[in-house]
């Protein structure tokens, strides 16, 4: 390939090096969580390269959460407030795009080593879809339990572009007794620590939706979410979708490594619920997203006017199946009301509600929300809980007061 052909490549997406430079971080203000286990403020700051104003849980490795104000009145989340979870400190920093390679190996008929340009050549596919991190919301958990102490705001929406995992795969032969496919990336790991990689069982890796994504609502992804690629896993939580992707390896036997076979597995039973306190109950590999819906206008404690009706609106999802209703009570979960719902923009992605509520005289209110997706699956109350803060899909709530 000459070297014109290789800059009109790149080109496509603006490929043209990226860096991570140090820029002093600058606090905006706080904000309070609201989390019931306390220590609960947390300071809003600018400066991350290619961000805006983020809730800072942790500097290095980077842990920045969207402000749930960031996510309001639009189901795609600007790349500049999508969170940020990174696991170990010694992330990519730069990436030379002219020599980087994603490699495919394992349990292949031949290795490939693919260059960004090549894989820009690729027949495209194109997918909305939710990436929300495991532990979103953990801080809600209660009793508490460790871990990053997320508020609501680990999780983003974006349309993503890139090339099927299934084509790569099918370009490099997968041999006949392959049984999954493990990915990792850049990152690395301290002295005598695991790498961080991840795996699919084999069908569902070539299910045609998992992808290689290059770009995120229209441009290059951001270096802190996974520049100049990363994997895309709709419907599952992000753990999974590996950022700054770099190797791909077919294997021929489950996957035993420390992030699979230890870390990142909930209890084995309905809502990987169990009791706090339970120890000795199976466990298995987090997979699955299930159905949420958020307040993004109005929080927890907001005043309104009373005698007047007021508009409240928020995003919902329905994990691995498309959002079917949201529905709205003002009574405990008594009656339940439905929400009119925005377009749909398909089943991994975010949906817009809303509603306006009549008149109340003064007083003090709880609204709920709840979504529930085309499966039947539902939010449930009382929230579940388990030790690794996973999976919260609890009713929503907050409270008002009109005056």
């Amino acid at each position: 390939m000459d070297d014109l052909s290789r800059r009109r490549a790149l080109g496509l997406i603006g490929l043209g090096g990226a860096g991570l430079v140090s820029a002093p971080v600058w606090a905006q203000g706080m904000i309070d969580l609201g989390l019931p286990g306390g220590n609960a403020a947390r300071s809003v700051a600018s400066g991350f390269p290619g961000k805006g104003d983020m809730i800072l849980q942790r500097a290095r490795a980077p842990l920045l959460e969207t402000p749930m104000d960031a996510l309001d009145g639009q189901v795609f989340t600007p790349n500049e407030r999508f969170f940020v979870r990174w696991h170990y400190s010694d992330i990519p920093t730069s990436v030379d795009v002219r020599s980087f390679r994603l490699n495919i190996g394992g349990a292949v008929r031949r290795r490939l080593s693919v260059s960004l340009a090549d894989l820009l050549k690729m027949p495209r596919v194109e997918i909305a879809a939710i990436n929300q991190c495991s532990g979103n919301s953990r801080g809600l958990f209660f009793p508490r339990v460790p871990g990053a102490q997320w508020g609501n705001g680990a999780i983003g929406n974006a349309q993503w572009v890139g090339v099927s995992l299934r084509h790569l795969l099918d370009l490099a032969g997968v041999a006949p007794n392959a049984v999954a496919v493990r990915v990792g990336g850049l990152d690395k790991p301290p002295p005598g620590a695991a790498p961080f990689e991840k795996s699919l069982a084999l069908d569902h890796a070539r299910d045609g939706e998992v992808m290689v994504a290059f770009q995120m609502n229209g441009a290059q992804l951001p270096m802190l979410n996974g520049f100049p690629i990363r994997l895309i896993v709709p419907g599952w939580y992000s753990t999974y979708w590996v950022k700054a992707l770099d190797r791909i390896e077919v294997l021929d036997a489950p996957d035993t490594g420390y992030w699979m076979d230890k870390a990142y597995r909930i209890p084995d039973t309905p809502g990987a619920n169990v009791m706090p306190g339970a120890k000795d109950f199976p466990t298995v590999p987090i997979n699955r997203m299930i159905p949420r819906a958020f307040f993004t206008n109005i929080a927890n404690g907001a005043k309104v006017v009373a005698r007047s009706p007021f508009y409240i609106r928020g995003l919902a999802m329905g994990g691995t199946s498309a959002v079917a209703r949201v529905d709205l009570s003002m009574d405990g979960g008594r009656s339940w009301h439905a929400a009119p719902l925005g377009p749909d923009h398909g089943k991994y992605s975010f949906r817009l509600w809303e509603a306006t509520v009549p008149a109340q005289p003064p007083g003090t209110y709880r609204i709920d929300v709840r979504c529930t997706n085309a499966a039947g699956q539902t939010q449930v109350r009382p929230a579940t809980w388990n030790p690794s803060g996973f999976m919260r899909n609890a009713i929503e709530s907050i409270g008002v007061t009109a005056a």
